[in-house]
């Protein structure tokens, strides 16, 4: 960890970059940068986990909390579908009002009308079930994936060290939770992602900490698909609007020391959608082998100010401008064939996936 740590801080910025392009290389020989089509549904924005980052949420009976209505989704979705989408990913609040029963019902009626994978419901928003409910995270898992849930994302995890979770995160699950949540996933048989949001006032050792972490959990499980990380967006959050935003050098040494150190997962995800195209084109030559998602909504990023939006046919020449040969994907990174995508290839879309 030691040797790791020095090499994330002080080796030249394109040696840090040619080491994980190696290990790109390796996984991917075949130049095929991924990317999917998606929409981000928060269905609601009401949340009792405070937390110090977070410019989306609103406490209950605030003016501007909302709960979407079974029709609002499924209509959200015909829209998504219409566009080529073929996935959803439903993150919401910590909710206190909504009844499990309503998740599922919802799960359902998704799955009943308008069909679609579901990449829903982060282990933090599990965790919170499992409390309000009194349910076991497991239990809670199983009913959800019987309903109809088909992935998890990787939403909520921040930083993976309790010191940092407490400064930011103290109301939502903790570290080892997050990742006990995970391995009940993996074990139950549900593949998800892992996310890292930085610049949170940690460390890089707790950076290289929370990747070994995730990198251990794999080695057990296998369960991952994809690691993504971003940084913090601080404009109008409660707690971090003063902190700086860490710039694309920060971004770019983190995504090369990821793709290093997580060898045992297999794609990494490229955050344009808070770094822009430019740095994004220059992630995939930093270990990225993915563009992410080109996503119709998003809400969370934002509502940070940070906002860029795109096409396919622009997302398509901006891989090819990078060297590398675009594809569209489903949620387990199979290719989806040309033959199969929406013509309507210049919807512009707004991106950020988890």
């Amino acid at each position: 960890m030691r040797d790791l740590l020095d090499f994330y801080a002080n080796a030249p910025l394109l040696e840090l970059g040619a080491a994980a392009d190696q290990v790109r290389r390796a996984k991917h020989p075949d130049d095929i940068v991924t990317f999917i089509v998606d929409r981000n549904i928060n269905y609601t924005n009401v949340c009792v986990a405070d937390c110090g980052f977070c410019a989306f949420y609103r406490r209950p009976k605030h003016g501007e909390g909302y709960t979407l209505s079974y029709e609002e989704i499924g209509a959200k979705i015909d829209e998504a579908k219409q566009l080529g989408a073929v996935q959803i990913l439903m993150q919401g609040g910590h909710n206190p009002y909504i009844p499990f029963e309503w998740y599922l019902e919802l799960l359902r009626y998704i799955k009943k009308y308008h069909p679609i994978h579901i990449h829903g419901f982060s282990p933090s928003e599990v965790d919170f079930f499992s409390k309000v409910f009194r349910m076991d995270a497991r239990e809670i898992i199983r009913e959800l994936m019987k309903a109809g849930l088909d992935s998890i994302p990787g939403g909520g995890g921040e930083i993976l060290v309790q010191r940092v979770r407490d400064l930011v995160a103290r109301k939502k699950a903790g570290a080892d939770r997050w990742l006990e949540i995970m391995e009940i996933a993996h074990e139950e048989g549900m593949k998800t992602s892992v996310t890292m949001m930085y610049g949170l006032g940690e460390t890089l050792a707790e950076r290289l900490e929370h990747l070994q972490r995730v990198r251990d959990l794999q080695a057990r499980t296998n369960g991952f698909t994809a690691f993504i990380c971003w940084p913090l967006q601080p404009e109008n959050t409660p707690m971090m609007s003063n902190q700086p935003k860490t710039d694309a050098i920060e971004y770019l040494r983190t995504v090369a020391i990821s793709r290093i150190v997580l060898d045992n997962v297999p794609n990494l995800q490229a955050s344009w959608v808070t770094m822009g195209m430019k740095v994004g084109q220059l992630a995939l030559r930093f270990g990225c082998n993915d563009f992410g998602s080109l996503m119709i909504e998003e809400n969370v990023v934002s509502a940070a100010n940070t906002t860029y939006r795109t096409t396919t046919a622009e997302m398509e020449r901006l891989i090819r401008d990078a060297g590398f040969r675009p594809a569209r994907r489903r949620q387990d990174y199979s290719i989806i064939p040309l033959d199969d995508h929406s013509p309507l290839q210049n919807h512009d879309l707004v991106s950020a996936s988890a």
